[in-house]
Parts: structure tokens; C-alpha cells; sequence
């Protein structure tokens, strides 16, 4: 019940006890259960003067997953009296809710019953059941081009030339890091080498490729180079699906490294401005203006990239107006894919240190985020992957919008956790995800470039519990399907 209780006050420190009445003079939230003969559900809120309670009761016996449901609704509307407050996601905390909708679907449920469910059982907003609906089908094609043998790989450059004021990722400045990039991509090469080895060994095939951050165009066009060099030497990319790197921040992209990366097989490239407005890039920590991300935003069009960009609903000094003019403004541009997030509070970003005294700003992110998504499909835009994150204001989503055929595989795969996610680099979590199975295991790689250095030995003694997963479930590379899956 935690969760439920952080959608209505996100941000807020929640302490969890084992009490068995509110506490004197404090707020708090309380919730019972009593099992008999049936099952008794009590919630309590204190709050301020105002102290509400709701309960409910149920005859014979009750699954422990409809009592739970049960309980996290009551809280709701408990929450809902006292707050004014209704989050439009309704019980639904989970990260990925179009997980919800593959499950019903694959169960034989219609489309009427399931929207039935979202709307009574779980509370959805007529908006975020409509939103669910179109995003599940389009993702589902995606998810759908997968086979048992794939996997994708993500590269992971943790640098930034500074640090945005609502970032919480691991990420170094680049002027204090540049000392460790020579040993820091040396040892990056190797690691791609020692994970194409292995996935070559078991026959798998590569189908995306992300090179992500941080900001990998921190680095020079020349080590860029260097590093797709070495990727491009260990996997055929003609017969890779989607390259992309998260160029990002347009003050550190140069036509130069386009260029580069373009040369180094990748067809796909982030330029993201966050925000049409340079009041808003000043507040939040962005060393750039909005006239450079056109600059970028052009030049990548011009060597012919596929482009997405992202914008961000809820930051401090962004308008409902504003965000409203920038989605046009992107819209206009015709990138392949426009991504809108919702700003998150983590505890980690400077941003949170200040939340309570922003929290005006923010009121109007649902404003934002509902104007570019009706806007985006008005243009032609699809949904076609979504997840959600603690504390984001009003608690929202995260929604990726393509034009028809341009839609991000690569994102679409890790958030469904359809198949193997290969990570190398600081901070990287390889995902295994078992053969014709569901089960998911994890190897960490060290958060920091100076750890991922000086403890490079035992990154490469943990990526032998790579192939050592797949020898657990009889994998063969012999039977997949009698070609070269790996694409070498």
C-alpha cells in the first residue's frame, strides 16, 4: 500500500511501521486486514485536522492478489476524498502497464472486458485506458518480430559535460573524467570483444544496438570512431536491425562526430531539446540554447539519421503554453520519433532539493502531457512504447510516439524485457532473459568508470555467467533454426 499511498503525495519521505492505530498528532495512513470466516479491510487517513476511514468486507474465501486489489482501491478513493487528488493511472503503480495488457490479451480476453478491468478493478482514466489500448497494439507488432534467438546490445558511456538538475543517472562530468577515458574506452573495446565472443559461441543474433549515456558525444569524433570501429569488427551490421546512438545534448554534437557515427554504421541518432524554451534550459542546468538544438537537429537530418527527440512535461518555469508551443515546434520538424516524459523527483537529483518550492510549476504537467499526446496523433504519430517511474509529477507516463514504420526498436525490446539485453561499460546491467521462458537474471557491471578500471578482471569473470545461463536451459546453438543467427 506504500505505492499507492506515494501516487498522492509523490516525493514526500513515507516511513513504513508495524503500528497498529494512526499515530497522535501526525500524519499518517493505516491499512487492516482481518481474516475470519471472511476477509475485513480497514484504511485510515489522518491528515492535517481531518482524519477519514473506509472499510470493507467480503464473505468466504478471497485470493490474496483480489485482496490486495481490494485494499490498494479502497486506500484510493479513501485518498482521493481527502487529497482531491485522482491519479489517472489509478492502482496501476508498475513501471510497465502495457505488461498488464499482453498478459489479458494473451489470456483470451476481449477488448471490452478489458477495458472493463482497467476502468472497475483498476481504476484507469478513460484517457490512459485509451492511450494503453493504441500503445499496446503497436508494441505489439514490435515485440512480435522477435525471435528466441535475439538479443541486443547497449553501450554505456556514463559522461556528461555537466550534470542537468534533474538527472539522477551515474554520470560524470567530462572535464573531471577526461583523465580516465584512454584506459575507460580500452577496456570498453575489450568487453564488446569478450561479449561478441560469447554470443557468438551460443549462436545468437544481434537485432539492435544502443550507445547510450551520459552523452557519448562528450567523446572526441576520433574515439567515437575508434569505439563503432570495434563494434562494427565484431558484428555484421547489415544484418543489424536498428543502430542507434543517444547523441543527446546538442551542445556537444559537432558535424564532425554526426559524421562519425554515421560512418560507423549507425542510422539512428537522440538529439533532444527537452524544452522550446531557453528560460526553462537555464533553470534546469542545459549549457544550451534552443537555436542549437536546431543546428544539431539539422545537421543530423542532413547525413540522413532517422532523429528522435524528447521534451519534458513538469519542468520548472514551463508553461502549459510553452510546452504546447514546443510541441508544435517538434512537430513541424517531422523527426521519426518524438518521446514525452514526465519530469520525475528522484532523491539523487539536485532538482529534488528544491521540489516543494517547485511544485507550482508543476501543477500543469497533466495539461502538457494530454495536449502532446492528442497533438502527436493528430500528426500522424503512433504510441508505441510507454512506462512510468516513481514520483513523477501527477504521477504520468513516459510515452514514445513514431511516425508509422520509424518506431525505436531497441526501446521497445528492453522495456518489455523481451529478449537478452547485452550491456557493457560502467553502470551497464546485462539482462538475461531465459529461452522460450520469462525468467530475467541480471549481471551488474561497477557504477563508476574509475571501479570499471581498476576492477576490470572481475567484470570479465561475471560476464561468464552469460553463457553459463543459457547451458542451464539445454541451449544449443546448433538448433537455432539452421543458419548463422549470429550475422558474422
Amino acid at each position: 500500500m506504500q505505492n499507492v499511498t506515494m501516487l498522492f503525495f509523490p516525493g514526500e519521505p513515507i516511513q513504513v511501521t508495524r503500528d497498529t492505530a494512526l499515530p497522535q498528532g501526525e500524519d499518517g495512513v493505516l491499512t487492516q486486514v482481518q481474516q475470519g470466516e471472511g476477509i475485513r479491510l480497514r484504511v485510515a487517513c489522518q491528515l492535517g485536522d481531518r482524519r477519514e476511514e473506509r472499510e470493507a468486507s467480503f464473505e468466504g474465501e478471497f485470493p490474496s492478489r483480489a485482496c490486495e486489489l481490494a485494499l490498494a482501491r479502497l486506500l484510493f478513493s479513501l485518498l482521493e476524498e481527502i487529497t482531491g487528488d485522482r491519479p489517472p493511472w489509478g492502482v496501476l503503480t508498475g513501471v510497465r502497464p502495457i505488461k498488464l495488457l499482453h498478459a489479458l490479451r494473451n489470456q483470451g480476453k476481449s477488448w471490452e472486458e478489458i477495458e472493463t478491468l482497467l476502468r472497475e478493478e483498476y481504476l484507469l482514466s478513460p484517457q490512459k485506458i485509451a492511450l494503453a489500448k493504441a500503445t499496446e497494439g503497436h508494441e505489439r507488432r514490435i515485440l512480435e518480430s522477435s525471435r528466441r534467438e535475439s538479443f541486443s546490445l547497449y553501450l554505456s558511456l556514463p559522461f556528461c559535460p555537466t550534470r542537468c538538475s534533474y538527472c539522477s543517472f551515474v554520470s560524470h562530468s567530462i572535464a573531471q573524467a577526461r583523465r580516465l577515458l584512454p584506459d575507460y574506452l580500452r577496456l570498453l573495446q575489450e568487453e564488446i570483444r569478450l561479449t561478441a565472443a560469447m554470443a557468438r559461441e551460443l549462436g545468437l543474433r544481434l537485432e539492435t544496438i544502443y550507445i547510450g549515456g551520459g552523452t557519448p558525444t562528450t567523446l572526441e569524433a576520433d574515439q567515437l570512431a575508434r569505439l563503432m570501429e570495434t563494434v562494427a569488427d565484431c558484428y555484421d551490421l547489415d544484418r543489424v536491425r536498428e543502430y542507434t546512438v543517444e547523441a543527446g545534448r546538442p551542445d556537444t554534437i559537432t558535424r564532425e562526430k554526426l559524421r562519425a557515427i554515421r560512418e560507423g554504421g549507425a542510422g539512428r541518432v537522440s538529439v533532444n531539446p527537452q524544452t522550446f524554451s531557453d528560460q526553462v534550459l537555464q533553470a534546469v542546468g542545459r549549457a544550451h540554447t534552443v537555436e542549437d538544438f536546431r543546428r544539431a537537429y539539422e545537421e543530423a537530418r542532413a547525413l540522413g539519421f532517422t532523429i528522435n527527440l524528447d521534451l519534458i512535461a513538469g519542468l520548472p518555469e514551463e508553461t502549459a503554453s510553452s510546452f504546447a508551443a514546443g510541441v508544435d515546434e517538434a512537430v513541424a520538424l517531422r523527426p521519426g520519433n518524438i518521446t514525452i516524459h514526465t519530469l520525475a523527483i528522484k532523491r539523487a537529483a539536485y532538482l529534488a532539493r528544491r521540489a516543494k518550492g517547485l511544485r507550482e510549476g508543476m501543477d500543469s504537467a497533466a495539461a502538457m502531457v494530454e495536449y502532446g499526446c492528442q497533438a502527436l496523433q493528430a500528426a500522424g504519430y503512433i504510441p508505441y512504447y510507454l512506462y512510468r517511474q516513481k514520483n513523477t509529477v501527477e504521477n504520468l507516463e513516459n510515452t514514445g510516439f513514431a511516425l508509422p514504420g520509424q518506431e525505436g526498436l531497441y526501446n521497445t525490446f528492453i522495456m518489455d524485457e523481451t529478449h537478452t539485453i547485452l550491456a557493457v561499460g560502467a553502470g551497464a546491467v546485462t539482462k538475461l532473459r531465459q529461452p522460450d521462458g520469462t525468467l530475467i537474471e541480471r549481471i551488474f557491471n561497477f557504477k563508476y568508470p574509475y571501479e570499471y578500471i581498476s576492477r576490470f578482471e572481475e567484470i570479465q569473470e561475471r560476464k561468464k555467467a552469460f553463457p553459463a545461463f543459457y547451458s542451464r536451459f539445454g541451449w544449443e546453438p546448433a538448433a537455432v533454426a539452421g543458419q548463422d543467427a549470429f550475422g558474422v
